[in-house]
């Protein structure tokens, strides 16, 4: 048997992508605990300990994904902002008017939430190195400019009123911060509720007449 063939060399192979793989869901284990914790707690007080003890891992365990906890916040608002781009790809992707895409990409990021546990706060980056804080504000800016976009197509198409695009989007992804900072401690607290609420507060109000 050649050796290209033997289960011994096959079992080799495959170790390092198992390891891979395995390696790939423990950071995004990790990266999950620690928005959970920073959001609830804040950068500040939320500690590697707090984030490790989720997972039942050690500290060092942590170390080995990231030297630091700012590395690893940086990293959350990285991945959030990877899960917000591909939010607005696929519904930019499925077409519609403007305010149905801006119905569906709200839709889509709650959902998004239960899957995939929460996005980091949007609200603070001030922790961050400058450079990591550029990087972060300027793709934020450009995922911005996707909603304003969508806003746009909507006054076009005649299905959202007027507005300023802009200063909507501002308003909408300060709705979006809170929403992440505030609403985990309602009782009972549903997506089909929170996307009622959005849709009286937002998109009715943005609805043309």
């Amino acid at each position: 048997m050649s050796k290209a063939g033997d289960p011994a060399v096959l079992a080799e192979e495959a170790r390092p992508m198992a390891q891979s793989q395995k390696s790939v869901k423990k950071r995004e284990a990790i990266l999950r605990a620690a928005i959970e914790i920073i959001n609830a707690k804040g950068f500040a007080a939320a500690t590697m300990t707090d984030i490790a003890a989720a997972l039942d891992l050690r500290d060092a365990a942590l170390y080995y994904y990231f030297p630091n906890k700012q590395a690893l916040a940086f990293a959350g608002h990285q991945r959030s902002l990877d899960r917000f781009e591909a939010i607005l790809a696929a519904v930019d992707e499925a077409g519609g008017t403007g305010l149905c895409k801006l119905g569906c990409f709200l839709r889509a990021l709650l959902d998004d939430a239960v899957s995939n546990g929460p996005q980091l706060y949007f609200g603070d980056n001030s922790y961050l190195e400058d450079v990591q804080r550029r990087a972060i504000e300027a793709r934020t800016a450009e995922l911005s400019k996707t909603l304003e976009r969508f806003l746009k197509e909507g006054m076009a198409d005649g299905s959202i009123a007027p507005c300023e695009p802009a200063l909507v989007v501002q308003l909408m992804v300060g709705m979006l911060i809170w929403l992440t900072k505030w609403t985990p401690a309602t009782p009972g607290l549903t997506n089909e509720r929170l996307l009622e609420a959005i849709e009286a507060m937002a998109l009715r109000g943005l609805a043309a007449k």
